[in-house]
């Protein structure tokens, strides 16, 4: 019998990456929303997580965020690595693992993606072509 990769797992991740994530996800979430991470850039932001996705092996956390406006992305992803430590042990106390993940922060850029093809598809030359079509 093959022995199974941590990327044989199905698109998305399985019942249990994704609901680790999901739990990651609300604690770090609480922890942003009460002000417990004490940083001034933080501070200063309303940040969304809209999603957390697992390695198979829930030993890595990719920790999507976005500051509301999408404003100043890059010093709050700054802020965030300056604050993992912190952060990773307080995701440790609040999800019962067996192991805290290691956590990373990266930007969701999902929406900026589905603005582009908004504008694309509004675009003259996609429009012209759409109406070729009919």
């Amino acid at each position: 019998m093959a022995r199974k990769s941590l990327h044989d797992s199905p698109p998305g991740g399985s019942q249990r990456q994704l609901r680790v994530g999901e739990l990651v996800r609300h604690a770090v979430a609480e922890l942003l929303s009460r002000g417990d991470v004490h940083d001034p850039v933080l501070e200063g932001h309303v940040i969304t997580i809209p999603e957390v996705q697992m390695t198979g092996d829930l030993r890595l956390a990719t920790i999507y965020v976005m500051p509301l406006g999408g404003k100043d992305v890059k010093p709050v992803l700054e802020a965030l690595e300056r604050n993992k430590k912190f952060l990773r042990g307080e995701i440790a106390h609040k999800v019962n693992m067996k192991f805290a993940p290691d956590i990373r922060f990266r930007a969701d850029e999902r929406f900026d993606e589905a603005e582009r093809i908004d504008k694309l598809l509004r675009s003259p030359s996609v429009a012209r072509d759409l109406d070729k079509d009919e």
